[in-house]
C-alpha cells in the first residue's frame, strides 16, 4: 500500500471550519504536533546528537499535508547527527535520518552510555511493554543535562479508554474507519503502561527533572461528520485535565 501524498491544499475542511485560524498556515492553535516540536526546537542546539526513538518510516513528516509542520519536525541538518531507531525494519527506509538502527525486542539499546544530547519520541510510549527497561535505557544513553521529550496518549483520556475496549487485532479496522487518511501499516498494538503522570514520575524523576502535563488537541476521531466534530469540540473544551487525550513529557537528566 502506498502512503498518502502530502498536498498544500490547506487543513482538513472540518478543521478549517471550526478552527478558522488554521486557514492561515495550515494548523490550529490546538495543534499537538506544533506544540510538541516547537518546544523541541527551543531545546535543540546545532552541535547536539539526537535520537529519534521509535522513528519508524518517517511518516509523521512524509505524510503531513502541512509544509510548516513538516519543516518543524525535520531536525536533520539542524543538529550534528540525527539517529533513528525502531523495532520495525522500515526505519532503514526513513529518509529524514542521518543514521538508522533496527532494535531487538527486550534488549538494551545498542548505544554507549551518554551518547545523546536530546532524545524524542512521538506516540511511542503507549506501545512499550517493559517500561522499566525502556526508561532505564533512555536515561542511560542520555547525557547528563540532556533532554528527553515525549508525546503520548493519556491512559485516562477518552481515546485511550475507548481503545482499551477494542482488541489490538481490531485496531487497524477501527482506526481506518475513524481516520481514513491513516495508513493501516502505521497501526501498532497498544499497552499504555507508561502513559500517566504518576507512571512518568515513577520512571524518570529519580534521575531527572521531569514535567508531564496534559493537552487536548482538535478532534481527530469524527468520521468526517460536522455534527460529531462540533460535539467533540465541545467535549474537548470542557474536559478536565485528568481526562485530556494526550500527555507531553519533558525531562532533563541530572548532571
Amino acid at each position: 500500500m502506498t502512503s498518502p501524498v502530502p498536498d498544500e491544499s490547506g487543513p482538513h475542511p472540518l478543521t478549517a471550519r471550526f478552527y478558522p485560524e488554521s486557514r492561515f498556515g495550515g494548523f490550529s492553535h490546538r495543534d499537538c504536533t506544533v506544540e510538541f516540536f516547537t518546544r523541541i526546537n527551543a531545546l535543540l542546539r546545532p552541535g547536539d546528537r539526537v535520537l529519534d526513538f521509535g522513528a519508524g518510516r518517517g511518516g509523521g513528516i512524509t505524510d503531513d499535508p502541512s509544509r510548516y509542520r513538516r519543516d518543524l519536525q525535520t531536525l536533520q541538518g539542524r543538529c550534528a547527527e540525527l539517529v533513528g531507531c525502531d523495532l520495525d525494519p522500515t526505519v532503514l527506509e526513513n529518509p529524514h535520518l542521518d543514521r538508522a538502527v533496527v532494535l531487538e525486542a527486550g534488549k538494551p539499546l545498542p548505544f554507549a552510555d551518554a551518547s545523546f544530547d536530546l532524545i524524542f519520541c512521538s506516540y511511542v510510549f503507549e506501545h512499550i511493554a517493559d517500561p522499566a527497561l525502556v526508561s532505564g535505557e533512555l536515561l542511560r544513553v542520555l547525557k547528563p543535562g540532556g533532554h528527553l521529550c515525549a508525546l503520548t496518549p493519556n491512559k485516562w483520556g477518552y481515546v485511550a479508554l475507548i481503545a482499551a475496549l477494542v482488541s489490538n487485532r481490531l485496531h487497524t479496522r477501527v482506526l481506518t474507519r475513524v481516520q481514513p487518511a491513516r495508513a493501516d501499516f502505521d497501526v501498532f498494538p497498544t499497552v499504555y503502561a507508561m502513559n500517566t503522570q504518576r507512571a512518568i514520575r515513577r520512571l524518570f524523576a529519580a534521575q531527572s527533572d521531569v514535567v508531564a502535563y496534559p493537552f487536548t488537541p482538535e478532534p481527530a476521531y469524527h468520521f468526517g461528520s460536522p455534527l460529531l466534530y462540533r460535539v467533540m469540540q465541545a467535549v474537548h473544551k470542557h474536559l478536565p485535565d485528568f481526562l485530556a487525550t494526550n500527555l507531553f513529557i519533558f525531562a532533563r537528566k541530572h548532571g
